[in-house]
């Protein structure tokens, strides 16, 4: 409230200045409650009883006056102050605020308030909602252990020293934002049984944000350290400034575009979030959570180059536009989604996906297809549209990020994917090279499926031997020669019959014998000398091309799939 303007309410105006005293004046008096008569003071005092509301909107507090207020509502039967509504807007209080154990029945108000001394509400139980919008507290600010039962509103509040909400339970929204934490903030043991805002936050010196457990959605930026069991975690746009770990159960979690300067860790804890005296964290808010899994929502516009996920689930995360992609670290059991398994029909013929790890984004891609078939994930609202030139860098990246960390058998599913989307990319992959790509993965699989491409050639070529290529019987040798007049010199000439196309029985074991021979040398790029018919030795020319083609793409494959 500006100090040259009026409040909009009847106040005391006492003292020098052109507005004087901005306390709201007592019902039947001219004057606040700080500046009425000794004895008009204690009547009203004592004419107030526990639960009832009370309006003292801008007034300054003495810790003398405030004690006095606070005796005339205490409850004989608990010892402990009760409110009905309670408005102390804009109000000062020049000592410490003494409010533990207090239970508030109604609205309260105490936005724009100023505490210079301490604010105690330990304990104290607000049944409605409570508003501390824009408040200041210049000493520590208490509020373990307190309950609100209904929205507790901190936004644009300023915490001068150590503010304490240990054990506290929100049961309706909690709002924090554009809030200021110039000292220490505890939110051990927390509990949120709805949102917890914290947006435009700023934490200027340590925070401890858990354990934590929040039924609904955690929004926040600037925290440090951070421990939650919470239903979705939006960091959306958040910039952090020092070192995080982030641990998590239960939490889908959305980093779009947030910005950390330092190593960021995302992990899932596998234990229960204890408290510092060694006992369990309630999780009761999350009864009904499906499981404690930690899912990533997006990393979209993030700087990947200090993020480290440990232990959480990217099968539904958003990748496309994140940067240093390649640099993140996966540590952990840290899963994707896979094709849809099983054959599908496409056009009238069977279709099979090679079983690979996917990103979310290729399921939206290929699901938004004319021809897809089910099994695909569709998009949901707000994931955008990314297509197969968009993906091939993510998975370029994943794949560098494998290889980096030493797991070829996970880097080759990201090769796959990389080099389908390149397949399938129309705008910046060519004519010719797309059908280069198309031919790799009709012949191996782009050297995955080499070796099961390599076994069904072989037993191809075997078949054809045995059915075409090895002669009937082996040709024969012939000599035929002249004996010229009065001479004792022979002269021979030894020729071999063309080998005849075999007839009859073809499946024999001595001709497996020998087709199985010949395959074995072709597959090593080598001649078996044995005779064949025309169309066998078109035959093995053709396995000795083929065949150490795929055997060395078969060895890539398996060393791909065993190195670490």
């Amino acid at each position: 409230m500006s100090t040259s303007e009026p409040p909009p309410w009847p106040h005391c105006a006492h003292g020098a200045d052109p507005v004087g005293c901005r306390g709201i004046v007592v019902p039947g008096h001219t004057t606040c409650l700080a500046h009425l008569a000794d004895a008009d003071r204690d009547a009203y005092l004592a004419g107030l009883t526990p639960g009832t509301g009370i309006d003292h909107r801008g007034t300054p507090f003495t810790e003398r006056l405030l004690n006095a207020l606070l005796d005339a509502l205490r409850d004989p039967a608990t010892g402990k102050p009760s409110f009905g509504f309670a408005c102390f807007e804009s109000a000062t209080f020049l000592g410490d605020a003494e409010f533990p154990a207090a239970t508030f029945h109604g609205d309260t108000g105490f936005e724009s308030a100023t505490f210079q001394g301490g604010a105690n509400f330990t304990s104290a139980t607000f049944k409605n909602d409570a508003w501390f919008e824009s408040a200041t507290f210049q000493d520590v600010a208490g509020f373990g252990a307190a309950t609100f039962q209904r929205i507790a509103g901190f936004g644009a509040a300023t915490f001068q020293d150590l503010a304490r909400f240990e054990s506290a339970t929100f049961q309706d929204r909690a709002w924090f934002m554009a809030a200021t934490f110039q000292g220490e903030a505890w939110f051990d043991s927390a509990t949120f049984e709805s949102d917890a805002l914290f947006e435009s936050a700023g934490f200027e010196r340590r925070v401890n944000l858990g354990p934590l457990v929040c039924a609904g959605r955690v929004r926040l930026s600037g925290a440090a350290t951070l421990s939650f069991a919470t239903r979705r975690l939006d960091c959306r746009r958040t910039r952090w400034f020092s070192t995080v770990e982030v641990r998590l159960c239960y939490a889908t979690v959305d980093f779009t575009h947030a910005v950390f300067e330092y190593p960021l860790t995302i992990a899932a804890e596998a234990d229960p979030f204890v408290r510092a005296t060694g006992q369990p964290v309630t999780e009761q808010a999350l009864a009904g959570a499906p499981d404690a899994t930690v899912r990533m929502a997006s990393l979209r516009g993030v700087d990947a180059g200090h993020l480290v996920l440990a232990d959480v689930d990217l099968s539904r995360c958003l990748f496309t536009g994140t940067v240093h992609l390649d640099q993140v670290r996966l540590e952990g059991a840290c899963s994707f989604d896979t094709v849809p398994p099983g054959t599908h029909w496409r056009h009238g013929r069977p279709v099979r996906f090679t079983p690979r790890r996917t990103l979310a984004e290729e399921h939206h891609w290929r699901a938004s297809r004319p021809a897809a078939v089910r099994g695909w994930n569709t998009a949901v609202l707000g994931a955008g549209r990314a297509g197969p030139a968009q993906l091939a860098p993510v998975y370029r990246a994943l794949r560098k990020a494998f290889e980096d960390g030493k797991n070829e058998p996970g880097a080759a599913d990201f090769y796959y994917g990389e080099m389908e989307m390149r397949r399938h990319d129309r705008t910046t992959t060519s004519r010719a090279e797309r059908g280069l790509l198309h031919a790799y993965w009709i012949l191996s699989g782009y050297g995955l499926r080499a070796l099961g491409w390599l076994a069904a050639t072989m037993l191809v070529t075997l078949v054809l031997l045995m059915s075409f290529g090895i002669p009937k019987e082996t040709p024969k040798q012939e000599a035929t020669g002249t004996v010229p007049p009065g001479r004792g010199n022979v002269t021979f000439e030894i020729e071999k019959g063309d080998p005849r196309t075999p007839t009859g029985n073809r499946f024999t074991g001595k001709r497996f014998e020998k087709a199985l021979n010949i395959t074995l040398n072709s597959v090593v790029f080598r001649s078996s000398g044995q005779d064949l018919t025309t169309a066998g030795t078109y035959i093995e020319m053709t396995s000795r091309l083929v065949e150490p083609t795929l055997l060395a793409l078969a060895v890539l494959a398996v060393r791909g799939r065993i190195k670490r």
